[in-house]
């Protein structure tokens, strides 16, 4: 997942509006002055396409827009490449206005900024999988050894080794998919833009597709602007969300944002039938870390655990975390005994879980357990606890909203 912290946004859109009609830049007046979409088409037969969208994406981030048909995802991200021609707005990319660019400059600024993948794949069928992946480096003019080279490790990346000389035809629709995201890949270019990428997909392929996107985001860090009308989907992939209605912007933010704190009945609908527990991250819920016991002797384990509000820590020492002690343990232990060391025999073997675990995975560990978990990050270090009480909070806000 991307960190937004002490980075420049690589794309900005300021006061974006795109309306649909012969005088669009007269209506465009009406619609600042908060005349209402429907409003708009039945006096003057224009379409509101967007109304006032601004947006920061920051590099190696997955950004999702989503919302139902209608709501203006599509129209919105063809205007990253001005594919669509807003009515009024500023469209920054890597600092370039791209609002000036001559034809010619945004035509190479297409063929190697972004690359574009689509919901029915696009693939050209008089050509090979090979020539499909490698026709973006094509048009650029790179020599076809090169291409080819170039495109049969984009081929292996995406699982398709010894398809090359296939036609799209001959794949499923899976498969297809993979080539056009081989495709995309292939021309290097900093930013993806993904519209409905996976929705004509089954289900299980689509869920091989968006492991394969994280596995392969993992290592190449791209800036993916990625389109779905799935909320599960947008949740599972994205390090921020924006949702759209009617052509506006109605709440952007971190996944856990966006299912925790819906600011409207809109945003509410789309995420009530959410399984939390699928969804959220043990990092999500966690409480602060409490009484950690690093000391090496038992008698400094006393002075630790008095000086805390908790009847128990976790006792961590320098190969990390090794379990939990109690104050009454500890209590029942001679004073003649304060000098040793704390042993095995001392703690209760509660397991720790990952901070980025998603919650249903450590349900078990905590039915079996009393005492809350230990939540380690990335590096092995306790920072946090994950306790019964909070995590029936979490999940008794669905089932409320749910019975209400």
């Amino acid at each position: 997942m991307s960190t937004t912290e002490n980075k420049v946004p690589l794309i900005r859109i300021k006061k974006l509006y795109k309306v649909f009609g012969k005088n669009e830049k007269k209506v465009l007046e009406q619609v600042k002055a908060g005349k209402s979409k429907e409003a708009i088409l039945a006096e003057t037969g224009h379409t509101v396409g967007l109304a006032d969208i601004n947006l920061d994406i920051y590099p190696g981030e997955i950004f999702v827009i989503m919302g139902l048909s209608g709501s203006g995802k599509s129209t919105l991200i063809r205007h990253f490449n001005r594919l669509i021609e807003p009515t009024a707005g500023e469209i920054e990319i890597a600092g370039c206005d791209v609002m000036k660019l001559s034809e010619k400059e945004l035509q190479d600024f297409r063929r190697n900024k972004m690359s574009m993948v689509f919901q029915r794949f696009g693939l050209m069928p008089h050509r090979t999988v090979l020539q499909n992946i490698t026709y973006g480096l094509q048009v650029q003019g790179i020599k076809k050894k090169e291409r080819e080279l170039h495109g049969q490790e984009w081929l292996e990346t995406v699982g398709l080794a010894g398809y090359a000389n296939q036609y799209p035809a001959q794949l499923s629709g899976g498969q297809q998919q993979r080539v056009g995201l081989a495709r995309a890949l292939c021309t290097d270019a900093d930013i993806l833009l993904m519209d409905e990428a996976f929705s004509a997909l089954d289900p299980l392929i689509r869920s091989e597709m968006q492991d394969q996107l994280i596995e392969l985001q993992d290592k190449l860090h791209k800036t993916i602007v990625f389109i779905t009308h799935d909320l599960d989907e947008a949740l599972r992939i994205g390090d921020k969300i924006a949702i759209l209605r009617d052509g506006i912007l109605v709440q952007q933010g971190e996944p856990v944002d966006i299912l925790l704190n819906p600011v409207d009945d809109y945003v509410e609908a789309f995420v009530k039938d959410v399984n939390r527990a699928r969804a959220l991250t043990v990092e999500t819920v966690m409480q602060p870390q409490i009484c950690r016991i690093s000391s090496e002797t038992i008698g400094e384990a006393v002075i630790q655990m008095r000086k805390s509000k908790q009847d128990y820590g976790y006792v961590i020492n320098d190969q990390g975390y090794r379990g939990v002690i109690t104050q009454e343990t500890l209590e029942g232990i001679e004073k003649n005994d304060y000098s040793k060391g704390i042993n095995a025999s001392l703690l209760e073997d509660v397991p720790a879980v990952q901070s980025d675990a998603l919650i249903e995975t450590v349900i078990p560990e905590m039915l079996d357990n009393t005492h809350p978990l230990p939540v380690l990050n990335a590096e092995g270090e306790v920072e946090g606890h994950l306790c019964r009480s909070t995590l029936a909070e979490v999940l008794s806000d669905q089932s409320s909203s749910e019975n209400s």
